[in-house]
């Protein structure tokens, strides 16, 4: 599976914006998915996924409430809905696929990364 990420720019504190990550490949609809950030001089960190059929989400505490994680098997996409964005938002967003299933809200569960969309939030 290879995976291309978009959706990101340039938006105002309170704002909102919605991540799209596209997967080519057969596999997309029986793997995990998930959204990574990293800001300038900070490790990747996790921020959203969501199981093979969508019926199970994880978030980071400092996104719960605000961001809300989606996939449409059909079209072959997972979505990150970002709404009440703050400054410390900013980062480059990856999308990333797992074969695990379980909690997976660690970096090293996931083998295929896209590449980043840029999200910079101004105060």
């Amino acid at each position: 599976v290879q995976l291309q990420a978009s959706g990101g720019g340039l938006v105002q504190a309170g704002g909102s914006l919605r991540l799209s990550c596209a997967a080519s490949g057969r596999t997309f609809s029986s793997r995990g998915m998930g959204w990574f950030r990293q800001a300038p001089g900070k490790e990747r960190e996790f921020v959203a996924g969501i199981n093979w059929s969508g019926d199970r989400t994880y978030y980071a505490d400092s996104v719960k409430g605000a961001f809300t994680i989606s996939r449409d098997n059909a079209k072959n996409t997972v979505y990150l809905q970002m709404n009440s964005l703050k400054p410390d938002d900013t980062a480059v967003y990856y999308c990333a696929a797992t074969v695990y299933s379980g909690r997976i809200t660690t970096t090293p569960l996931y083998d295929v990364w896209g590449q980043g969309t840029q999200v910079t939030v101004s105060s």
